[in-house]
């Protein structure tokens, strides 16, 4: 790697390590709703300092190693994929292991649970060696594929992506999301441990109920705009590519007015999510179809309309989980404002038995998922009708380029922004 490059590199890692300090949470009052939710979480808090000073380490030494420059093309190809490959069965060992211990039949005998796993432990710390030996070069391939994208996209300097893409692939945090009962807002979200089984997420969950009356959710997250970037361990490529340019879109923003007030109002953080999201959506695809064409996942489909002569049945639509959340976001948030929260608190789990039929394994729906879902607005579903969404897709289909469409929000600072915006480049 050229030393400019690698200067570059450790600054931005100094960079992102001294704003960390300085926006740090201050320590919450005794017996303040955070403090109690501080008190509920305990042990189960993940600690970023700790993950952030070795995957800070890491990268660094990757870069001085610059082992992926000697592989060709198609080795470097290779390296990506058989990385993806293990990262793949280490998820499934682990959900492997974690069906064990759940089983009834070790329960009060953990000892049971643990001669049963035995076999898929011995595998599973096999297949973390190997991880641990393929990663540094792995992710140096994968973070040059998406930066050469990246570069032919407008984002260069000097021939390089900028701020370079930089990410650590490691399993990831759950996140806590809270939110008030009588609307929809995400008012707090803690990261929690990797791997807290179900049972314990219900437990919190209903402990932030009973304790501090508010709707809580445990969610599961691909990616965390960190510096380098924190990816989940997932095997699809296309998912990983889009990730990768999801989380660097959020370092792009950090040094724009947008990204600086990312968690200044809601509103502003559903611009910033949904903005990453469509950098995410374009960039994922384009570095597949360079690097891994025979695996890049075909657009979704587009419904068919119905067929059929007067006086036919016609054939029932097929199920689409993205209205079905659109018509249950918006009649919460009417049941809501009516101050109907027991009401729209029993239609949500109605309406989750029902998606749950139509083969969709979701959990809870409550308040806290609204909240959490609602801030990707790139596509109809969980924002019901906020216009943030369409907003930002009418500026990109707008826009000439990514690059334009970037630079035109990068400024923005409030949601009536981008509105007047929007208004002022509709045709």
């Amino acid at each position: 790697m050229p030393w400019r490059s690698l200067l570059i590199s450790f600054k931005l890692l100094l960079l992102t390590a001294v704003v960390g300090l300085v926006l740090a949470p201050e320590t919450p009052a005794f017996a303040s709703e955070p403090y109690r939710l501080d008190t509920l979480v305990g042990r189960q808090r993940f600690d970023y300092v700790s993950w952030w000073l070795r995957a800070a380490t890491a990268k660094l030494g990757a870069d001085l190693a610059d082992g992926q420059s000697y592989l060709d093309e198609a080795a470097r190809r290779q390296v990506a994929l058989d990385y993806l490959r293990l990262a793949g069965e280490a998820r499934r060992l682990e959900r492997e292991i974690e069906r064990i211990f759940s089983d009834p039949a070790h329960a009060g005998a953990p000892e049971s649970a643990v001669a049963a796993s035995a076999p898929q432990q011995a595998e599973l710390a096999r297949v973390r060696g190997e991880l641990a030996r393929r990663q540094a070069v792995a992710e140096a391939v994968l973070e040059e594929q998406v930066a050469t994208v990246l570069v032919d996209e407008g984002f260069g300097v000097l021939g390089t992506a900028w701020p370079p893409v930089k990410m650590r692939m490691s399993p990831l945090p759950r996140l806590l999301v809270v939110s008030p009962r009588e609307e929809i807002r995400q008012i707090y979200s803690l990261s929690l441990t990797p791997g807290l089984p179900v049972p314990e997420q219900e437990a919190l969950e209903d402990s932030v109920a009973r304790t501090l009356d508010r709707s809580a959710l445990v969610e599961s997250i691909v990616g965390v705009g960190l510096y380098p970037a924190m990816l989940l361990e997932l095997s699809d490529i296309n998912t990983v590519a889009n990730t990768i340019a999801h989380e660097w879109a959020h370092h792009w923003l950090t040094l724009h007015p947008l990204g600086i007030r990312y968690y200044a109002t809601p509103g502003l953080r559903t611009i910033n999510e949904t903005v990453a999201s469509i950098v995410g959506n374009e960039i994922g695809p384009k570095v597949v179809a360079r690097y891994y064409p025979e695996l890049l996942r075909p657009p979704p489909a587009r419904s068919a309309p119905a067929t059929g002569s007067p006086g036919e049945a016609a054939e029932p639509p097929p199920f689409d989980l993205r209205a079905a959340l659109a018509e249950t976001r918006v009649t919460v948030d009417r049941l809501l404002a009516e101050g109907r929260i027991e009401e729209a608190e029993a239609y949500m789990e109605e309406r989750r038995l029902l998606i749950v039929a139509e083969g969709y394994g979701i959990r809870k729906i409550n308040q806290a998922f609204f909240a959490f879902r609602g801030a990707y607005a790139d596509a109809p579903g969980a924002t019901g009708d906020d216009p943030i969404g369409p907003a930002l897709t009418a500026l990109r289909a707008g826009s000439g380029s990514l690059r334009d469409f970037l630079d035109a929000v990068a400024g923005i600072t409030s949601e009536a922004e981008l509105l007047s915006l929007a208004d002022a480049r509709s045709p």
